[in-house]
């Protein structure tokens, strides 16, 4: 089932999520329409609080990334990267620090450059509550620290230049008042 993603703006995007306790939601289900909702919208990852659930939960599938690149770009960072995340905690954070340009599903039209870590540790259960703890890089890793942040009630526009925040504020009120052109179905802050 597709969801309307909540749109920049809603309380439930700032709130830090509760942790899930097995067999109180059917995630296997939650998850199938998080990944549907997702796909329709051309995202790559996306947090139970963009469906307005303030859940410890994201999906993410980074494969996209790859469609269409020839075979000396392909990011191996998500060759088979397609994972539910219950729970996650991110427990180490290493390598360079770098850059990347960095969008939302709840804050569409907007873009901007977001400086993280180059690889992370993470641990989380699966959709059978089979924990793990597994390390990532590169794509992959920007991918889990940007949906991670949902969870803590943060968004990549907290992480941009105060000037450039000042510059997009306007598009943001637009958004919050429903005023935006995403191609796919959104909730609006009331």
């Amino acid at each position: 089932m597709i969801l309307p993603i909540v749109a920049y703006g809603d309380p439930v995007l700032r709130k830090r999520a509760k942790d899930i306790e097995p067999g109180s939601i059917d995630v296997k289900t939650l998850s199938e329409n998080m990944f549907e909702t997702m796909y329709a919208a051309s995202g790559v990852g996306l947090a139970a609080p963009q469906i307005g659930q303030s859940i410890r939960m994201f999906v993410a599938d980074g494969q996209v990334l790859n469609e269409d690149e020839k075979e000396e770009d392909i990011d191996q960072s998500v060759v088979g990267f397609k994972k539910v995340f219950i729970n996650p905690e991110i427990i180490e954070e290493a390598g360079e620090d770098w850059g990347f340009e960095e969008g939302c599903l709840s804050i569409p039209g907007i873009r901007g450059e977001v400086i993280r870590p180059e690889i992370i540790v993470i641990r989380y259960f699966d959709t059978d509550w089979n924990e793990h703890e597994e390390e990532y890089d590169g794509m992959a890793a920007r991918i889990i620290q940007h949906e991670y942040d949902h969870l803590e009630g943060k968004l990549f526009t907290d992480y941009l230049p105060s000037l450039r925040r000042q510059l997009i504020r306007k598009k943001l009120a637009d958004i919050t008042r429903g005023k935006t052109d995403a191609e796919y179905k959104m909730k609006f802050p009331k």
